[in-house]
């Protein structure tokens, strides 16, 4: 079984360090085995489809249809739409190879962004060619630094230019695919998503309505930073905010040093805050990653994979 599961990975990535990992992940042995039992090739289905998650800030930034109408026009046909609720576990089961570089004050802003709202999840197809879906799909998005994106991108399209705040995930590769499948989906819910992706229906339409659903229960909120201040400052209060101003007299007012100050010292008060402004403020003046540990599994992208291939 091992051998087979190992030569199964080698087709869906050329990372010899992922399939290393993979063969003992609960979540794609699960999806691996449901596949087995369903009749359906693990392989071509993993090569032909992708996962698109709309993050809370996503569902924030009002951006589904947008991202509705990028996938049509860049060949993705949507062919089944999940509402899913998210905590601090699932960001962790996503990230689990990654996350070991993740800053505290990352993991901390995450957490409290899965508390925003539920996310949708798009399983998505698309013309496999040289590349499969996944890979096609995850080179498209956009860099998860907004330095490195560019017009044409999903993220840039977006436009929240920020680290953290990035909207949206999908998997690397044909390997992520299966094994995030198990990490949004229980397996009542997988056969369901096998079932409607056999069918190749398009269900954008699906699509929208989950996310108009998720924006009556979720507000728009403001992505600047000068507004998340504004609100920290009247969550704390007059005396509060007077003793966090003597706190950060060291440096520039306006300066990430002193924004980021103002954020350690709110968390510090133990008051109840805006959660959506902790999240904004230090999505742009907190470390996102330490200095210590190593990222596990580094993300392949198009070259690699073309250049993997027999």
């Amino acid at each position: 079984m091992t051998e087979e599961l190992g030569a199964l990975l080698a087709r869906l990535t050329p990372s010899k360090a992922k399939v290393d990992a993979y063969l003992a992940d609960t979540y794609l042995l699960e999806t691996v085995d449901q596949a087995n039992r369903l009749g359906i090739d693990a392989a071509e289905f993993a090569c032909a489809h992708s996962l698109l998650l709309l993050k809370p800030d996503a569902i924030v930034a009002r951006a589904v249809e947008p991202t509705l109408t990028w996938l049509s026009d860049n060949d993705f046909q949507v062919v089944d739409a999940r509402r899913v609720v998210v905590d601090r576990h699932v960001a962790r089961a996503l990230w689990y190879f990654a996350w070991n570089i993740a800053s505290p004050e990352r993991r901390r802003l995450a957490d409290l962004l899965v508390g925003i709202s539920d996310v949708l999840v798009l399983v998505v197809r698309g013309p496999v060619g040289e590349l499969p879906t996944a890979v096609r799909l995850a080179e498209a998005k956009g860099a998860t630094d907004p330095r490195k994106r560019r017009p044409g991108e999903l993220r840039y399209l977006l436009g929240r230019h920020n680290y953290l705040l990035n909207l949206v995930h999908s998997p690397d590769d044909p390997a992520d695919v299966l094994r995030e499948l198990a990490i949004y989906f229980d397996e009542p819910t997988r056969a369901d998503v096998f079932a409607h992706a056999r069918q190749a229906r398009d269900r954008s339409a699906e699509a929208a309505a989950l996310g108009r659903e998720l924006y009556a229960e979720t507000p728009a909120r403001s992505f600047a930073p000068a507004e998340a201040v504004a609100r920290l400052c009247a969550d704390l209060g007059s005396a509060a905010t007077e003793s966090l101003d003597h706190r950060t007299s060291t440096t520039d007012p306006g300066s990430d040093a002193a924004a980021a100050a103002l954020l350690a010292a709110a968390w510090a008060s133990g008051r109840e805050l805006d959660p959506w402004s902790q999240i904004v403020l230090g999505s742009y003046v907190l470390p996102m990653r330490t200095g210590t540990g190593s990222q596990t599994l580094r993300p392949v992208g198009a070259t690699e994979w073309l250049e993997a291939r027999p």
